[in-house]
């Protein structure tokens, strides 16, 4: 049985509990550890699934679990770990994160990721910005009985074969957010510009959402496209090149929370004020708070430490053999200045801790 994704998120803030279907299997001390349920897992492409069987996990034992997101840079990942690691303490599970600084530096996380495999951890919780890198060495992990799941993602066709995908629907979460623009925009005519993420699954899959919903309407224009590099400075500088040759953009779209926090810094530069920017992730700093304060739009919340807790969920069950495999979807919903201090508000599920206390009145 699944609610609306609203009412899932909302009561994920409120009661540490996802609404779903699955299983809540305890694992060495955390044997009595608080009920969390989650979707039910749907299959993954022919070829991408490995089987929760055959690992060198020992049933009963406390689990070792490597979280591994593509950089340290972005607060959103390790939100994502801070779910796996209250997680992994309530199942009695320990876990480490391992990752580069850059999440450009592609090299420096599959040397990373080589490093683990040879630690000998009993699950690796795996985010990429280039999944065609690190499959070599996802298949070598699962070869050695290492449970491996990649979180932050919906992709059905893992390069290599995975026992679980963990998150949201990226393209359909940002084509919920078109449909929130067009709604709100109505027939007024719109010059949009685009802050791609660096070439990859995540950029396509999100910039496609808000361009597959956009398509066909007569009174939106794209009239640019640049490459934002998923931080803030590189939406900044996008943005403001952007705005320099096409100074008639009205909105701005960007595949994450950094990229548009970098475009308002851009706007704010150019003195161009009334530019409607929406972003995607729900990260505190750089997405949340900026809408609450007037200098973003709008976002896709997608709920990261919530799926973190799912993440290390899930591993949990696949370690002790009671989960089959396939992708769990986790909430997401559209935040804008009428209910984002209901997210706020529960710092206790956001990390970084907002600057300032919100009330949820």
């Amino acid at each position: 049985m699944r609610r609306s994704f609203y009412r899932w998120a909302m009561f994920v803030l409120t009661a540490l509990s996802i609404v779903g279907c699955g299983s809540t299997a305890g694992q060495g001390g955390g044997a009595n550890a608080s009920s969390l349920t989650y979707a039910s897992p749907v299959a993954l492409a022919s070829g991408s699934q490995a089987a929760c069987s055959n690992l060198h996990y020992k049933s009963g034992s406390k689990a070792r679990i490597a979280y591994m997101p593509p950089a340290t840079e972005f607060d959103y990942y390790i939100a994502i770990g801070e779910g796996v690691k209250a997680r992994a303490k309530e199942l009695g599970a320990s876990t480490f994160m391992q990752a580069p600084q850059s999440g450009n530096d592609i090299n420096g996380q599959m040397g990373m990721i080589q490093d683990v495999i040879s630690q000998s951890v009993d699950g690796i919780i795996l985010s990429t910005h280039d999944e065609h890198a690190a499959a070599p060495l996802v298949k070598r992990a699962v070869d050695q009985g290492i449970a491996v799941e990649i979180v932050n993602s919906d992709i059905a066709n893992f390069p290599s074969p995975v026992m679980a995908v963990v998150g949201y629907k990226q393209r359909i979460g940002t084509h919920k957010l078109g449909d929130y623009v067009i709604k709100n925009v109505g027939s007024k005519n719109m010059k949009v510009g685009i802050l791609e993420g660096a070439p990859g699954y995540h950029s396509t899959e999100r910039v496609g959402g808000f361009e597959d919903a956009v398509k066909g309407k007569s009174n939106f224009q794209i009239v640019a496209s640049l490459d934002g590099n998923w931080n803030t400075d590189g939406g900044n500088k996008a943005a403001t090149d952007m705005l320099q040759a096409h100074p008639d953009v009205q909105m701005i779209f960007a595949a994450n929370d950094y990229e548009i926090l970098g475009a308002a810094k851009a706007a704010q530069a150019a003195g161009k004020s009334g530019l409607l920017l929406y972003g995607n992730d729900g990260d505190t700093g750089a997405g949340l708070e900026p809408i609450a304060a007037g200098q973003v739009t709008a976002t896709v919340n997608t709920t990261p430490f919530a799926m973190g807790q799912v993440a290390m969920q899930v591993m949990q069950d696949c370690l002790n053999g009671k989960f089959n495999g396939g992708y769990v979807e986790t909430p997401s919903v559209i935040v804008d200045k009428n209910n984002v201090k209901q997210y706020l508000c529960h710092p206790e599920q956001l990390y970084p801790k907002p600057a300032k206390s919100y009330s949820c009145s």
